[in-house]
């Protein structure tokens, strides 16, 4: 996995002004927690945090004004509704060897049977265990050639050496549905209205 460095900043304005404040100037308060530790609140770069963001479970070392280093994964991320800039980014604390508890997404390949059946991603991220510091970016379940009805749990799925299931073995990952049944031609609709008027 991507390991990303990140220069951080302690803060000690609080509230919706210091937030705001915090983000005209390209930047986004963080929190910091983990490990019974107390919060420590941040400022990090907005656009480099925004571009590791787009590693889901990406593992950032953040240099903390110069002076030590933590790894931290993303924990929760608020975005603004409409425009998506980053509002708000919670981190959590790990250290190296240590296992975590993530979802990761789930990307399928593969035809499915020919009929027009339509895959359901039944769980869009795969909750696992792993280490901190080499938690998979996503997993690949191979749909070829499956059938209406068809499911693929999670036991099915490989995942990568020290990674380990953390839900059910047999919770449904994904599954192919029937085809919807075409509806009536509206011509024979409009005859059976004609039938109803003349009697």
């Amino acid at each position: 996995m991507s390991e990303v460095k990140l220069a951080a900043e302690t803060r000690t304005e609080f509230g919706k002004g210091a937030a705001r404040r915090i983000r005209r100037d390209s930047k986004v308060p963080v929190v910091l927690y983990g490990h019974g530790t107390d919060p420590v609140h941040l400022t990090l770069p907005g656009h480099e945090l925004q571009l590791a963001l787009r590693t889901p479970n990406v593992l950032i070392a953040l240099d903390i004004d110069g002076k030590r280093t933590e790894l931290a994964i993303p924990k929760a991320v608020q975005r603004d509704a409409i425009k998506g800039f980053l509002e708000h980014v919670d981190l959590l604390l790990v250290k190296r060897g240590e296992k975590v508890t993530v979802d990761i997404p789930v990307q399928a390949e593969g035809e499915l049977a020919p009929g027009g059946n339509l895959l359901e991603h039944v769980l869009n991220a795969l909750p696992v265990e792993a280490e901190a510091t080499h938690i998979p970016e996503n997993v690949t379940v191979s749909v070829e050639g499956l059938e209406a009805g068809a499911s693929v749990l999670a036991k099915d799925i490989t995942l990568p050496k020290g990674v380990t299931l953390a839900v059910e073995e047999d919770a449904v990952v994904l599954q192919v549905l029937a085809a919807q049944a075409e509806e009536e031609p509206a011509e024979s609709a409009d005859a059976a209205d004609e039938a109803v008027a003349e009697a």
